[in-house]
């Protein structure tokens, strides 16, 4: 499902403009992003997930194509955890299949 398509199944759903839709959710994106890169703070939304930081110590890979190994140095990333409600959801309707 692409940002679009969201931002159409949410108006619809709740009858809010399609633009004032988008502008919404660009906006909760935006909140999600500057939290985690700007303030270094995670995000929880209880019953979905969390948007966290991952750290990643440094490690050292290979350059395969070239055989010369890499040092990638320590670094953050984002990720998704999701609630243990919205993974048991998931897991329900694929058991049902």
């Amino acid at each position: 499902m692409t940002k679009a398509e969201v931002v159409n199944e949410i108006s619809l759903m709740t009858g809010v403009e399609r633009n004032t839709t988008l502008t919404v959710i660009e906006a909760f994106m935006q909140v999600v992003k500057d939290s985690l890169i700007d303030k270094g703070e995670n995000v929880y939304m209880r019953g979905f997930g969390s948007f966290i930081r991952k750290h990643r110590a440094t490690k050292t890979a290979r350059n395969i194509s070239q055989g010369t190994t890499v040092v990638i140095g320590e670094h953050d990333i984002p990720s998704f955890k999701p609630a243990k409600e919205f993974v048991e959801a998931v897991s329900e309707k694929t058991m049902k299949k």
